[in-house]
C-alpha cells in the first residue's frame, strides 16, 4: 500500500513537500489501524513526526487529514482506505513539523467559553439535582474529546481562526448554556453574542460529519443562535 504524507519542518523547510512510503501486504494487518501503519512508516524513516498517547479514541492527540478527511488515526482501519494514502496535518492551524500542529488558538478558543460549571454559591447541606431530562439535555455535548477534526474542518474557521470560537469551542459552551446548575446562562448567551464569535458558523456541517465521536456541534450551535435570538426578544 502506498502512503503519501506531507513532510515539513519550519526550521529547515521553505516549504511543505510530500514523501513517499510503501508497506508491503505482508506488513498489514487485517485489523490495522492507521496509527500502527503510520509506525511502521516511522521504522523506515525515524525523523517522520505525528502524536500519539492513548491508541483508543480517547485523547484525541492524533487528529490529521487522510484523504482528504478529519480523522483520528488510531480509530481508523488502514482497510477501509484508498491506496494511495494521502496524509496531511489537520488544516486551518501551523504545523509544528509533519502532522503535528500547534494548537494553543484551539485551546484558546476553548477556554474564551468558560467551559466549566457556575453554579449557585455552595450549600454543603444539599447536592445540586438535575431531573432526568435536565441531565439528557447535556448527551452529546460532554463526550467532546478536543481532538480538533471539527475547527480544522470548518472553513469559517480557516478564514477567522483568531475571531470565530470555531465548532469545539462553540459545542463545550452549549453544554454549560443547557446545563440547569450553571447560573451564568445569560451572561454566556451575551457573551457569544457576536458576529465572528458565534454568528460566522455558515452551517457547512463539515464539523459533524468529522467528528469521530460522532457528535453534532452543528445542531449545538443552531441551538445556541435560537437561544440568543429568543434572549433578545426578551
Amino acid at each position: 500500500m502506498e502512503f503519501l504524507i506531507d513532510r515539513f519542518n519550519p526550521e529547515v523547510d521553505e516549504k511543505p513537500h510530500v514523501q513517499r512510503f510503501v508497506l508491503e501486504d505482508c506488513d498489514i494487518g487485517g485489523d490495522m489501524m492507521l496509527l500502527g501503519a503510520l509506525e511502521k512508516l516511522r521504522e523506515q524513516d525515524p525523523t517522520l513526526t505525528f502524536r500519539s498517547s492513548c491508541k483508543e479514541g480517547v485523547c484525541g492527540s492524533d487528529g490529521m487529514n487522510v484523504n482528504g478527511q478529519n480523522r483520528l488515526s488510531c480509530i481508523t482501519r488502514v482497510s477501509e482506505l484508498t491506496s494511495p494514502v494521502v496524509i496531511k496535518p489537520l488544516p486551518g492551524l501551523p504545523v509544528i513539523k509533519d502532522l503535528v500542529i500547534d494548537m494553543e488558538l484551539f485551546y484558546q478558543h476553548y477556554r474564551d467559553v468558560k467551559p466549566y460549571l457556575q453554579p449557585a454559591p455552595k450549600d454543603l447541606d444539599h447536592e445540586i439535582l438535575q431531573t432526568p431530562e435536565e441531565r439528557e439535555k447535556l448527551d452529546g455535548s460532554y463526550e467532546c474529546i478536543l481532538c480538533g477534526c471539527c475547527s480544522t474542518s470548518c472553513p469559517s474557521f480557516w478564514w477567522n481562526p483568531d475571531k470565530f470560537h470555531g465548532p469545539a469551542a462553540l459545542l463545550a459552551a452549549h453544554r454549560f448554556v443547557v446545563d440547569s446548575r450553571d447560573i451564568t446562562t445569560r451572561d454566556r448567551l451575551e457573551a457569544l453574542d457576536d458576529p465572528y464569535k458565534t454568528f460566522r458558523c455558515r452551517n457547512i456541517q463539515n464539523c459533524t460529519a468529522s467528528c469521530p465521536k460522532g457528535l453534532n456541534p452543528s445542531r449545538a450551535i443552531n441551538e445556541l443562535k435560537s437561544m440568543m435570538l429568543a434572549k433578545q426578544l426578551d
